[in-house]
C-alpha cells in the first residue's frame, strides 16, 4: 500500500472569485482522497497522473484537463513527476478522507 502524502502547492493567481494554484508531486506519490464544495478544473502541465473520480480512472498527461464535479470523491496517483494548475472558486471547501 502506498502512503498518502500532500503535493507541493503554490498560489499562482487570486482574483475576486477565482484562485489558481500550482500542484507538484513526484512519481509514485499518492495524494489525499477528497471532495470539494464546488467544481474545479485540473490542467496538467507536465508529467502524468491517474485521477480516480467516482471509481473511474482518468489518465492525464501534458495538455490534458478535467473538470472535477463538486461533492465527488477523487484521488490522484502520480505516474510521472507531475505539475498541474488547479483552477477553483476562492471560497471552495475541501473534505478529506481519514
Amino acid at each position: 500500500m502506498t502512503a498518502v502524502s500532500n503535493p507541493k502547492v503554490t498560489l499562482i493567481e487570486e482574483g475576486e472569485k477565482i484562485t489558481i494554484k500550482q500542484m507538484e508531486a513526484y512519481s509514485g506519490q499518492l495524494l489525499p482522497e477528497h471532495k470539494a464544495s464546488d467544481e474545479s478544473v485540473l490542467v496538467v502541465l507536465k508529467g502524468e497522473c491517474n485521477l480516480k473520480l467516482a471509481e473511474k480512472d482518468h489518465l492525464l498527461g501534458p495538455g490534458s484537463s478535467l473538470v472535477i464535479p463538486h461533492n465527488v470523491w477523487h484521488q490522484i496517483k502520480v505516474i510521472q513527476d507531475f505539475k498541474a494548475l488547479h483552477v477553483m472558486p476562492k471560497d471552495i471547501l475541501f473534505v478529506f478522507t481519514k
